[in-house]
């Protein structure tokens, strides 16, 4: 349908790929990016027959972060539906209960960097960056990157707005693994294998203990965390 914004595979070897699907807008997370996203981890939480989740991006560009032009948008529907959107998509994504795996195939900047951050897990391509270039006129979400890198980066990349690379990011432990570009999608499947080996149950539990020791309480709004 044309005004699906993502796409969600069928489950092979028990993993499902979601795939952000807006190129031309670089990915931007649109309200109703967000609400498909949300829709799409909640019926995957209660499938059986998944038990990991890879999330990517489509184009060269992971995400570029929230579409800005809905902040300055004069339609009461878009102003009324901008923050019960973006509070319910962070929960949705911090809280899901199968590992989430980040396959970041370009920039993740902003919300987009906010997004792989939420993930348990990030590959990313050698064509990766990361940036909260909003820190210059906007709150920065912050208690995700700081569980995933500690105090010290955290609050040198939110507070600076710096820009690292795939290779830089490795070091700091942002992400996992760097891979040649079009690698990214079999290291990401050949990752979710290994995770699919073991039994579901298994995996909820050993993610709900990391979600009992991640920063934010369940229900904690967008601009707190």
């Amino acid at each position: 349908m044309s005004d699906r914004l993502i796409t969600v595979s069928a489950p092979t070897d028990a993993a499902v790929t979601i795939t952000m699907n807006r190129p031309a807008k670089k990915n931007a997370l649109s309200i109703a990016m967000r609400d498909q996203i949300s829709d799409a981890l909640d019926g995957l939480a209660s499938d059986e027959t998944v038990k990991v989740v890879i999330l990517t991006g489509a184009g060269d560009v992971f995400s570029a972060g929230f579409d800005l032009r809905e902040f300055g948008s004069e339609d009461p529907d878009v102003q009324a539906g901008l923050w019960p959107s973006s509070d319910r998509f962070h929960r949705t994504v911090l809280q899901h209960p199968l590992p989430i795996v980040a396959a970041v195939n370009g920039p993740a900047l902003a919300g987009g960097f906010d997004l792989a951050a939420m993930c348990d897990i990030r590959i990313a391509s050698v064509t990766a960056r990361f940036a909260h270039p909003e820190q210059a006129f906007s709150d920065v979400v912050y208690g995700p990157l700081h569980d995933l890198v500690g105090g010290a980066t955290a609050r040198y990349l939110c507070l600076s707005g710096r820009s690292v690379d795939a290779g830089e990011a490795l070091r700091l432990g942002i992400v996992s693994e760097v891979v040649a570009a079009g690698e990214l999608a079999a290291a990401a499947w050949g990752l979710a294998r290994d995770i699919a080996r073991a039994p579901r149950d298994i995996l909820v539990r050993t993610k709900a203990k990391a979600l009992r020791r991640a920063s934010g309480p369940a229900g904690t709004a967008t601009l707190e965390l």
